[in-house]
């Protein structure tokens, strides 16, 4: 390497693998000096089986301010490699790589159009969670081709908004009023009905009451007959009136969790949606569940008429990205997603919107919101962070 100082040091971006902030923070200030500032920070989960012994990691994005040289081990400013023309600290000697978390790998400050690092946006999208199956759905938007050239930044943001133009070309169904909420146990079913019943009557005012039924399994209540006490919404236990009590009204029914082994278990459920004429069906479905687990929670909710679905538990869950294939495939109408245990807020009811900036961190933003973001690198969300190789 050259013995004279990179003129790519300032301004250029590195990525640093630690256990903690504490070391981040000594790391940051060996490497890179006193004035280097933090882009963001993010945690990364330990992969395949070692995720159940080892802890997470902290990934954090730091630069160097203009003028200013990163340091090496040895105490000498970083240089070139004349290669990539790609600033960087010297590579890490064997007992380098032995130290826990001291892991340091610059990132490429001028990505080449269309990606960064050489992922390529197909790349990116699959490491935000993205199917193949969502995957192709977005490859058959038109346009598409066109998003593989340009920049990949504002590539992102392009698919944010095919993505917003495909939820507005979806017609929402009537608003819920006589609706049965259904779920496998432990997915969350009655403290989604909790987070609902507060939105109907916290902020949009309405009256209604809530029905109970067990059939031939127990379905405790939980917090549920404390909560709409508090509320003020009565409570009636099954075979109590299935009606609206006032005009305009709504009732909800909190019915037993459904069986995911036998599908004859979910007999008396049917019958009762069938008999009391209950149409609009919500299925909640526990977002951090494995993908074979959450597939088959959704079709049994199918099988018993879904038309809703709720997605619960996405505070535990670091890829919103898988939840497209079931927003893509159109047949159940999303109502909100839940992002806490709280019984009242931590309901996200613009769907497509969270989904949109958690995936690709472009949410409802222009095209010109995204050019001046990039004027501001402090100002980039973890989501953008994420896509940096």
């Amino acid at each position: 390497m050259p013995d004279s100082p990179s003129t790519q040091a300032a301004g250029a971006c590195y990525k640093f693998t630690v256990k903690s902030a504490e070391q981040a923070a000594t790391l940051i200030r060996e490497r890179l000096g006193p004035s280097a500032r933090v882009l963001s920070v993010r945690t990364v989960e330990a992969s395949g089986l070692l995720r159940l012994w080892a802890s997470p990691r902290l990934e954090v994005i730091a630069q160097i301010e203009n003028g200013q040289e990163p340091q090496s081990r040895e105490g000498g400013a970083a240089q070139a490699d004349p290669a990539t023309g790609e600033a960087g600290l010297h590579a890490p000697d064997e007992n380098d790589a032995a130290r826990p978390g001291d892991n340091v790998r610059p990132i490429r400050t001028a990505p080449p159009a269309g990606s960064v690092g050489g992922a390529s946006l197909p790349a990116l999208l699959r490491r935000s969670g993205l199917s193949e199956l969502a995957l192709a759905r977005l490859q058959a938007m038109p346009g598409w081709n066109e998003l593989l050239s340009a920049p990949l930044h504002r590539a992102l943001v392009e698919v944010g908004i095919l993505l917003q133009g495909e939820s507005a070309r979806r017609h929402p169904g009537a608003p819920l009023s006589r609706a049965a909420f259904l779920g496998t146990p432990g997915a969350g079913r009655t403290t989604a009905l909790c987070k609902w019943l507060g939105a109907e009557t916290f902020r949009r005012a309405r009256l209604g009451h809530v029905v109970t039924a067990e059939f031939d399994r127990p379905n405790p209540p939980g917090a549920l007959t404390v909560f709409c006490e508090a509320l003020g919404v009565p409570v009636a236990h099954y075979p109590g009136t299935t009606e609206p009590v006032v005009p305009g009204g709504f009732v909800y029914f909190d019915l037993p969790g459904i069986s995911l082994r036998d599908p004859s278990e979910n007999a008396a459920i049917a019958d009762f949606l069938a008999r009391e004429c209950i149409e609009q069906r919500v299925l909640v479905l526990n977002a951090a569940y494995d993908h074979a687990a959450l597939r088959s929670s959704y079709a049994a909710g199918r099988a018993l008429g879904a038309t809703h679905v709720v997605f619960t538990h996405l505070d535990e869950v670091p890829q919103w990205g898988r939840l497209w294939d079931y927003i893509f495939d159109g047949a159940l109408e999303p109502l909100f997603l839940a992002t806490g245990p709280s019984l009242t807020g931590d309901c996200e009811e613009q769907v497509w919107d969270s989904l949109v900036r958690r995936t690709l961190a472009g949410g409802s933003a222009s095209p010109e919101a995204a050019d001046s973001s990039e004027d501001d690198p402090a100002e980039e969300t973890p989501s953008r962070a994420a896509v940096t190789p």
